[in-house]
């Protein structure tokens, strides 16, 4: 909570004040004006700060940086904030882009931006000798290198609705492509009237009416030039809704971009002079200790070099890896261990990601770390060329793949990775590769590691790959394939064929609450190929299919 006086308090005890928070939609913020509350709703760009022990709620922060500037930090993305936020000016907000730091706190300090980093722990984490954390140094505009302003949520998940009675604003303002999924039930077909305030200054017009039967689902695309502040919703009969948003960029990172930065790790199709380093922060002093086959080595905090190490078979056993993940000729296949998590946060025993490279089925360099927490209390993983973020339900517990977000996509032999003194740090170097400031090596030309900030992972690429649920598979009539993951994915394509004339329909999660909802359904000719191109915009957590009659079948995503 805080209001126009930021750290140092409001000047008059009727002034404004701010608080911040989130439910299972959405994000939260709350304006106190002349004694009354109001809310608005913002949408999510991760599920981390979820966790059902609710510890996070001390790091969302208003906060006013450099220039008479004011941000915003909430569940992964930064947001521009007016310090005039008000009841009658409400426009001062939107994203600025998404980020992979825990971040307990910011300011401006000698014209420069501050921000405090949370990364690893030691609570529920052996990977780890000590906590790592640090400070990162740079400009407002630095934060636009980062991750896409993307986000998802909505006013009403599975809520019991009034007739006529307008949700709370959500914001839509800043983001480049947007969809809005919706369902009703309990009432006939039901009317979804929306309504824009263009301005952020309270007057309200209305922009469209969707019309949804009795329990069926449906989704809109809103055009490009749909470019209000916020947006609310209301329905004409009492039942039960859904309005839920999928707010995506049009921004993401080249490869090309990042080729110079990423040089010194070896790429994927590279056979010898890999360094393949196991790498763990030191529990007895400040130091990196580094394995690299049966040599040993400690990175220095001090001299920022490598010097030799005893052998250590205990430490070895601790940071071996362990491969959590199998491949068929469809996809990545993750089967996952549920017993600790409860239902409700359970999509399927088993999900499915995209592929990278074939490369990858067998990595010269063996089995490759899969995760590992490099911010506190979320885990990042490399799986088959792609890294992702994912949650966890509780410290200690196994990560919510569910609610998973991938970041970026490479052609590298990462080999291991962890955060250390506000570093990440990669294994996985290419020996022949110059020292430039990020690549660092042993001086007996064994051991390599590179060094950057955990931000720099965006810069790699956007998050593609090929693959699907099924690839000539069996398919029994009416049932369900495993979900495929889609959110944070750009252009999407998907390809059906069959050895038998069927109809196959598509289903998506797009809450993780209410269900999977039919998308579409295709007819399919035996032997031929149907191709369907997801609208530009649209954006659903995960994909599913099934058939309406026993036959082979496959279902093929392209993400590029």
């Amino acid at each position: 909570m805080t209001g126009p006086g930021g750290i140092y308090g409001n000047d008059e005890a009727n002034d404004r004040l701010w608080a911040i928070g989130w439910d299972k939609r959405s994000l939260r913020l709350k304006l106190l004006e002349g004694g009354d509350w109001y809310t608005y709703l913002l949408p999510k760009a991760t599920f981390n700060n979820d966790a059902v022990h609710g510890w996070f709620t001390e790091w969302p922060r208003i906060r006013e940086i450099t220039g008479g500037r004011w941000m915003m930090d909430m569940h992964g993305m930064f947001f521009d904030f007016s310090p005039g936020f008000s009841k009658a000016d409400t426009s001062g907000i939107s994203p600025v882009a998404s980020h992979l730091r825990y971040i307990p706190d910011f300011c401006d300090w000698n014209e420069k931006l501050v921000i405090a980093t949370d990364e690893t722990s030691i609570q529920g984490n052996p990977m780890a000798g000590q906590p790592q954390s640090n400070l990162w140094f740079g400009s407002y505009d630095n934060l636009k290198e980062w991750g896409p302003a993307s986000g998802f949520g909505g006013p009403w998940v599975n809520d019991s609705i009034k007739a006529n009675v307008p949700s709370d604003p959500f914001l839509v303002k800043g983001f480049k492509r947007r969809v809005v999924h919706l369902k009703a039930s309990g009432a006939g077909q039901v009317a979804f009237t929306f309504e824009v305030d263009r301005y952020g200054s309270g007057d309200w017009k209305t922009y469209k009416t969707l019309k949804v039967g009795d329990g069926q689902y449906a989704y809109y695309i809103f055009d490009e030039d749909f470019d209000p502040c916020w947006i609310r919703v209301k329905v004409d009969k009492d039942c039960t809704a859904t309005v839920y948003f999928h707010l995506t960029d049009d921004r993401y990172h080249n490869p090309k971009k990042g080729r110079k930065l990423f040089a010194g790790l070896a790429d994927i199709d590279r056979k010898a002079n890999v360094s393949a380093s196991l790498i763990y922060p030191a529990k007895r002093n400040r130091n990196l200790r580094v394995i690299r086959g049966e040599r040993f080595y400690e990175f220095t905090r001090e001299g920022f070099a490598f010097e030799k190490d005893a052998a250590d078979a205990k430490l070895k056993e601790l940071v071996k890896i362990d491969h959590k993940f199998s491949v068929d000729q469809a996809s990545v296949i993750l089967t996952l261990g549920n017993k600790d998590i409860p239902e409700q946060y359970l999509l399927s025993e088993r999900l499915r990601l995209p592929k990278g490279s074939a490369l990858y089925d067998k990595p010269v360099c063996g089995a490759m770390r899969m995760e590992r927490e490099v911010e506190s209390e979320r885990i990042l993983a490399n799986v088959h060329g792609t890294f992702y973020e994912v949650p966890l339900y509780h410290v200690g517990k196994p990560s919510l793949w569910s609610q998973v977000r991938p970041v970026s996509s490479h052609n590298k032999q990462i080999y291991d990775f962890t955060t250390w003194n506000g570093l990440l740090v990669l294994s996985g170097v290419d020996l022949t590769a110059k020292e430039d400031g990020h690549v660092f090596k042993s001086e007996d030309g064994s051991a390599g590691l590179w060094f950057g900030g955990i931000d720099d992972l965006w810069k790699l690429g956007k998050p593609v790959g090929v693959g699907g649920p099924w690839k000539d598979s069996s398919v029994t009539a009416g049932d369900a394939s495993d979900p495929y993951l889609m959110t944070g994915y750009d252009k999407k394509t998907l390809e059906l064929t069959a050895d038998k004339d069927t109809m196959v329909t598509v289903e998506v999660d797009i809450d993780h609450q209410t269900g999977w909802h039919v998308y579409k359904s295709f007819k399919l000719k035996a032997g031929r190929t149907k191709t369907h191109v997801f609208p530009e915009g649209f954006s659903a957590h995960w994909i599913r299919v099934r058939a309406d009659r026993d036959c082979r079948a496959t279902a093929w995503f392209r993400y590029e």
